[in-house]
């Protein structure tokens, strides 16, 4: 009897065991491959391809107010042109599923940010927070050369559109490679923000799925050079 309890206990650990490693070895979500998809192409500005990829994001769970989201996060690293044409799509593809009946999920709502201190030291703290590294009180590089642009990487980049509330750091991280890597010769920063992914929770199987679905979505050149990259990113994490 006592045999029969030890072996059962023994089969519902390795269960268990099996379980959670199904569970951390998981991959790429629908919505988080909707989220590339969607980043990607509007950066690359493949409208008629967008409007497929905005209809599957929402099919997959993203609501209205998240793509919104994602579509003006993307402004910060491919311009309000492709930016606001991924939000004139999206008003499209809305009034599209309207016609037919569909309810979307709006979703939540923006948090209002009441916080009135220093938007450059709290931009300066949540990048602090997304690369692990506190930030040098020195300018240097391009900050010190042109200190305008380091004012508005902390104050517009990281205070008013990271500190928003409607995706998370991992999210945000995740529409950034994506726009990245569609626009490509952007390898440094494209390493910069692999490592932040990383750092903010993003699996490594994760970040090669997104090479795949970067590959499918917008070219296998794109994805070649985005996979050089997020390469050297995991080597230098071993």
């Amino acid at each position: 009897m006592i045999q029969i309890r030890y072996l059962g206990l023994i089969a519902m650990m390795v269960g268990t065991f099996q379980f959670s490693s199904k569970v951390k070895a998981q991959g790429l979500n629908a919505k988080e491959k909707s989220i590339i998809s969607i980043s990607s192409l509007t950066a690359k500005g493949k409208l008629e391809n967008l409007k497929t990829e905005l209809n599957t994001g929402l099919e997959a769970g993203l609501t209205v107010n998240e793509i919104k989201e994602i579509l003006v996060h993307c402004y910060a690293y491919c311009g309000f042109p492709r930016s606001i044409s991924g939000l004139q799509t999206f008003i499209k593809v809305m009034e599209e599923r309207k016609a037919k009946g569909i309810k979307d999920n709006l979703g939540a709502e923006a948090s209002l940010i009441t916080n009135e201190s220093s938007k450059y030291e709290r931009g300066k703290k949540i990048l602090g927070e997304l690369t692990g590294v506190p930030q040098p009180e020195q300018l240097s590089g391009y900050a010190a050369f042109a200190p305008t642009i380091d004012t508005f990487l902390k104050e517009h980049l990281f205070a008013d559109i990271f500190e928003r509330d409607i995706l998370t750091y991992a999210q945000r991280e995740l529409v950034t490679i994506s726009v990245i890597s569609a626009i490509g010769d952007a390898e440094p920063m494209l390493q910069s923000h692999l490592g932040i992914s990383l750092k903010v929770g993003t699996a490594p199987m994760k970040l090669n799925e997104f090479i795949e679905v970067i590959k499918l979505k917008v070219g296998e050149k794109e994805a070649h050079s985005a996979r050089k990259v997020l390469d050297e990113v995991l080597k230098g994490k071993r």
